[in-house]
């Protein structure tokens, strides 16, 4: 099997890329308003397909301080992907979830701070999988979670050393939600060349 470039990714594709967004955005909102015991609005995820490097960019620049829960994807396709929030923005989800019991004002996390931003990436990279999984038809699940507070840059330089000898391309959805704050979220697939192709013949694309 040859190696998927950009160029060969169809319009459709991404149709079906989106759909596998709205489904998992959707999914990952209602186990956030139910933590959160309020009710969570977001716009419809923005889905693209595009080479790493110009990842940095779109997430605010690659000296933006972010926070990201990042894990591995294992089954019947491998890779891995992370769940990325700007910090002020990841402060003021943990202290919606924790009820007022976090510090906003404060730069460093508290290890519950950590534990419950380790709790809302299981459930939104969980809500993402499985409408992936469900649309596919394959068993795909996540190695257990990893925290990382870093420049985007550095976070993202992770995936793109373990998996740059497969290629560069990647899968982002940005998923904007807001209570009385807008988040912006951005969920990152990398899966290896292999799996691409194995996602595509999945959807019925052709390779």
């Amino acid at each position: 099997m040859g190696e998927v470039t950009l160029a060969q990714v169809s319009s459709n594709y991404l149709d079906v890329l989106q759909e596998i967004g709205n489904i998992g955005a959707g999914n990952a909102m209602t186990a956030l308003s139910q933590m959160m015991n309020c009710k969570v609005d977001m716009k419809v995820p923005q889905v693209r397909l595009l080479e790493f490097r110009d990842v940095g960019s779109l997430v605010g620049g690659e000296e933006q301080i972010m926070l990201a829960v990042m894990l591995g994807v294992e089954g019947d396709i491998t890779g891995s992907m992370m769940f990325m929030l700007e910090r002020q923005s990841a402060k003021h989800l943990i202290n919606k979830i924790m009820m007022g019991m976090g510090d906003p004002e404060t730069e460093d996390f508290s290890e519950m701070e950590l534990s419950a931003m380790k709790e809302v990436g299981n459930i939104i990279t969980g809500a993402y999988l499985n409408s992936l999984a469900t649309l596919t038809n394959m068993s795909i699940y996540p190695t257990p979670p990893e925290l990382c507070l870093d420049m985007a840059g550095a976070i993202l330089s992770v995936p793109a050393i373990q998996f740059g000898v497969y290629g560069d391309n990647i899968l982002l959805i940005q998923s904007q939600f807001f209570d009385e704050l807008e988040v912006d979220g951005f969920f990152i697939l990398v899966p290896d060349i292999e799996s691409y192709g194995k996602i595509l013949s999945a959807l019925g694309m052709p390779i």
